[in-house]
């Protein structure tokens, strides 16, 4: 995650990025609206940038260095997301600057982009909500805290709407299972009346910048695994929260009560419940057990599901059988979660190289894995 140590190697390919940023082309491509694609094939490629920078190359599958948003587009893929950090002063990546620059990247290819909003200066998960140092003095200040949340996502997209850089689908929120804009350990249950008002905020924002500047743009909610959406949409619906076009899930069954054989079961249920559109928005299985540096893997072999080994085809077998689950279910979208995050000479919070290298749809020698092909389903579509 911070890539302040670099070798000379990546100081080098920082350079070269560098010069790339300052001279890039900004003609984008038009797309379908977000009605007529009826399956969103996704790839998170919110550490690209920063991969880039600390030397990783991208190969296509005839081993030939590209683009890697030409590598995802030229596979099938047809949507991007990219997460939002609003200050945060322990990375140059992930902030307006970086993900701007990423949007740009991916409408030059013609790709949808779901942005992601954390709303917190590091990572937004399901076992915190951290509230970004500059709102801090205003946490228990609920309707302050609400202005500041709706201007950022205002100010934000609006910025993004000056360069024709707006996305398609906005997230309010990443694995918002406990409350938003909470400091240090989560508080349970959940104030609804707090969250279910700044939640709106940010739905607000969203749906003006949409009404001014004439473009859609969904809005979608993100919770950590299935089980944890059923009772989530449940309370949200109940105090308010209903002005949204997608359910975003996390599925990954490490972490899921659900193995792969019975997550269509809740999928079902959230889409007939709620008749919102669903999306698992973060999903990722190992091609191998193996860790090629010193930064421990996430992905070990509790990731494993279903008897699927962790191996190349193993990986494209999950994806094909998620996906099939996802559209029987009557869902409409799978987002690989950080597909290059491979191993270079940079360091994160935790170690030097990756902690994702064993379950990236790159291997080492920057080649794709053959869970790459999980995108060629688009061209049955």
């Amino acid at each position: 995650m911070t890539g302040k140590y670099f070798s000379f190697a990546c100081l080098f390919s920082l350079a070269l990025h560098i010069v790339s940023c300052n001279s890039s082309s900004k003609t984008i491509l038009p797309a379908l609206s977000n009605q007529d694609i009826s399956f969103f094939y996704g790839a998170d490629l919110s550490y690209v940038n920063e991969m880039e920078d600390c030397g990783a190359v991208y190969k296509d599958k005839n081993g030939e260095p590209r683009d890697v948003y030409q590598i995802f587009k030229t596979e099938g893929a047809n949507l991007i997301r990219l997460r939002l950090w609003h200050n945060p002063t322990w990375t140059n990546y992930s902030n307006y600057t970086d993900v701007k620059y990423a949007i740009e990247r991916a409408k030059a290819k013609g790709l949808k982009v779901l942005l992601d909003f954390h709303y917190s200066d590091t990572w937004a998960d399901p076992d915190k909500q951290e509230i970004p140092e500059a709102w801090l003095a205003d946490i228990n200040n609920t309707e302050n805290l609400g202005i500041l949340l709706y201007n950022y996502t205002y100010n934000t997209l609006d910025s993004l709407a000056q360069d024709n850089l707006l996305p398609d689908i906005v997230q309010v929120g990443n694995e918002i299972n406990g409350m938003i804009l909470q400091q240090g350990e989560l508080v349970w249950p959940i104030d609804w009346e707090r969250n279910s008002y700044l939640i709106n905020k940010g739905i607000e924002a969203v749906r003006a910048i949409s009404t001014e500047k004439n473009k859609t743009i969904d809005v979608m909610l993100h919770i950590a695994q299935p089980e944890n959406g059923l009772w989530w949409f449940e309370q949200a619906s109940e105090n308010g929260v209903t002005d949204f076009d997608w359910i975003g899930l996390s599925y990954y069954p490490t972490w899921s009560d659900y193995d792969l054989n019975e997550v269509e079961t809740p999928l079902r249920t959230l889409i007939n419940t709620y008749n919102k559109r669903l999306m698992v928005v973060e999903t990722a299985y190992p091609f191998t057990l193996d860790n090629v540096d010193a930064a421990n893997n996430i992905m070990g072999e509790s990731a494993l599901t279903n008897g699927i080994p962790a191996t190349e085809q193993g990986q494209l077998d999950y994806l094909n059988e998620l996906y099939a689950i996802i559209k029987s279910a009557g869902g409409e979208g799978l987002v690989y979660w950080e597909p290059a995050w491979v191993s270079t000479c940079c360091s994160t919070l935790w170690g030097q190289g990756s902690h994702w290298d064993n379950a990236t749809l790159f291997k080492s020698d920057g080649t794709p894995t053959k869970g790459m092909q999980f995108y060629n389903n688009a061209f049955g579509e």
